[in-house]
């Protein structure tokens, strides 16, 4: 089972993609979306759960869906995927932060994933308003990121992303 959340549709595509792998490699995966209301965990192997961060906060939705089947995910195999332009830095100080808003929503959820995976999304400039393009520039300009608003960037390693298929596999 793999279950996500997105805003601006890279949760979305790394979570395909790990149905498109996890298919390849033999499985049967269901994909759903957080904001359909998916089905309890119980009848699945293992479950991925992938959530987008902005503003320092998951999805509402992968919250609700982790809050209500704490209990089942944390007696099955069961991955993390945390997808921010943060795990695109090199900068220390915003891992730290990084890390923390990890453990704090695992804290508020009572979820125990068997591994958490920090996976870099995407700056989609030509989506945004012009509030939140001047906003995400400024950001990425401080962080030494790209500031070119005329187009989208994807620092998704899609390397990794396939390695949680070998990853949630190998427990």
């Amino acid at each position: 089972m793999i279950v996500y959340g997105s805003t601006e549709g890279q949760t979305r595509k790394i979570s395909e993609f790990l149905r498109d792998e996890a298919e390849k490699a033999g499985h049967t995966p269901a994909l759903f979306d957080a904001m359909v209301a998916p089905p309890a965990p119980d009848e699945f192997d293992a479950v991925l759960v992938a959530s987008s961060l902005h503003g320092g906060r998951y999805q509402v939705t992968i919250r609700d869906f982790v809050q209500t089947h704490h209990k089942s995910l944390n007696k099955m195999k069961t991955g993390f995927l945390s997808v921010s332009l943060t795990a695109a830095t090199d900068e220390p100080e915003s891992w730290k932060e990084l890390k923390q808003q990890t453990e704090d929503f695992l804290l508020e959820t009572g979820w125990k994933p068997s591994f958490i995976e920090q996976i870099a999304g995407a700056l989609r400039y030509t989506q945004y308003d012009y509030f939140k393009r001047f906003i995400m520039r400024m950001i990425s300009k401080r962080s030494g990121g790209d500031t070119d608003t005329s187009q989208d960037f994807e620092y998704t390693d899609w390397d990794q992303v396939k390695g949680v298929i070998h990853k949630i596999e190998e427990l």
